[in-house]
């Protein structure tokens, strides 16, 4: 991240470095419990939410509108956010918006059980997300800029664990206690986690040949990689909104499963998609290159999508989500890294906000599409709209993906240097 200013600790320099490691290190765990209070208010109350809002009286339409938008408004933040905390040198504000929204979120589901009050929230939840670009820039701050690539690893660790935990109550309080008490125990994690965060100390760049300009902007979205990178991740998030984060829960539902057992569900993908984060893609990319292993994941990701409307059984359900879950984890650490690779260190946050823009669109288009191909077909029209974007992806990594092999080694190797 280049030099940085923290609270209490004076300028960091290469020289100091090495007489500040424990102090980086409380503060990268301190700030790790915050993103896991962030995760898990958010994702508290996710297994539920597509039953919850057909529980309402809610279409399919409805309910792919109500998923939607929580992509849509991350589209419209997302970057204005990331441009807004590198211009103002300032990453505190922007964490602080994140827990506040995610608060917010699960108050606007409490306020009125309607659809149009789940859409509200969800838009709130949307911009919570959409800080989440200065949480990634922050925490890399932490890391001198050739451990970058570990500090994404534990941050994407630290989230699917969140989402994990969270994910597998919610069924389980929700049989037992009701629609409302994720988004109560969601709103309570939330403060408690602004309250953390008050004592978060400052992290500034130095500016004084780094400060990035407007006429800079247009230089980091047209890098090639980052825009290629950007849309490969349209898709992957597509399928993920549509399946583990969108229908599935309902298709489970559908079969004769409970509430309760959801919780099984979420765990088949979670579990194997945690290890594939952290070390899925790391294995995989030395045996196949960053091609090969794009081409995996999509195109596994493709096929258990597809499996989706025809299991019969809650059992065989969570075997689709078990290779859909490994192969996700295969894809997103992945373009996460490449995303930032050719990018300066002082303009990584206006890039992470594009890219993350960019992937938003899969999250808002891909489970209202489905919304609309469910009312037509059923929700097996929803999981083919899936697996159909997982196949493109699969070939447009093959073309756009040229790094297989000796060159994709070196290709990490440059990563490293830049602090991807």
């Amino acid at each position: 991240m280049g030099d940085c200013v923290v609270a209490d600790h004076g300028r960091i320099d290469a020289k100091q470095t090495a007489g500040i490691q424990a102090g980086w290190g409380g503060s990268r765990f301190f700030f790790l419990i915050i993103v896991f209070m962030f995760w898990f208010s958010s994702y508290i109350y996710v297994p539920v939410l597509s039953p919850y809002v057909e529980h309402l009286g809610a279409s399919y339409v409805m309910v792919g509108t109500v998923l939607g938008i929580y992509g849509l408004m991350q589209i419209l933040f997302r970057l204005p956010i990331g441009i807004g905390s590198d211009v103002l040198n300032r990453r505190r504000p922007f964490i602080y918006l994140g827990l506040i929204a995610s608060g917010s979120s699960c108050l606007l589901f409490l306020a009125g059980a309607s659809p149009g009050w789940a859409l509200a929230a969800r838009a709130v939840s949307g911009i919570a997300a959409s800080a989440w670009v200065v949480y990634s820039v922050m925490f890399a701050g932490y890391f001198p800029k050739e451990q970058a690539g570990r500090a994404m690893g534990m941050l994407q660790f630290t989230t699917v664990i969140a989402q994990l935990a969270s994910m597998m109550i919610s069924g389980y309080i929700t049989e037992h206690w009701g629609w409302n008490a994720p988004f109560i125990i969601g709103g309570v994690v939330a403060a408690a986690a602004l309250l953390l965060a008050l004592r978060l100390p400052e992290q500034l760049q130095d500016k004084r040949e780094n400060t990035i300009k407007i006429k800079d902007l247009a230089e980091v979205i047209k890098e090639p990689l980052l825009v290629k990178v950007s849309l490969l991740s349209v898709l992957a998030h597509c399928v993920l909104f549509i399946t583990m984060f969108g229908y599935t829960p309902n298709q489970a539902l559908a079969i004769g499963a409970s509430k309760e057992s959801l919780g099984w569900l979420t765990l088949a993908f979670m579990l194997p998609h945690a290890a594939a984060t952290l070390y899925g893609s790391r294995w995989f990319g030395r045996l196949l290159g960053d091609r090969g292993t794009l081409l995996l994941g999509f195109a596994g990701s493709a096929l258990f999508t597809l499996l989706i409307p025809s299991m019969p059984t809650l059992i065989a359900l969570c075997a689709t989500q078990v290779g859909n879950g490994f192969m996700q984890g295969l894809i997103f650490p992945l373009l996460l890294g490449k995303s930032v690779s050719g990018v300066a260190p002082f303009k990584r946050a206006t890039a992470m906000g594009f890219y993350q823009a960019v992937y938003a669109i899969g999250m808002s288009g891909g489970p209202f599409v489905a919304g609309w191909m469910s009312s037509a077909y059923g929700l097996k029209g929803g999981f083919w709209l899936g697996g159909i974007a997982g196949a493109l992806a699969a070939l447009l990594s093959w073309v756009w993906i040229r790094d297989a092999g000796r060159a994709g080694d070196q290709v990490r190797q440059s990563e490293q240097k830049l602090g991807s």
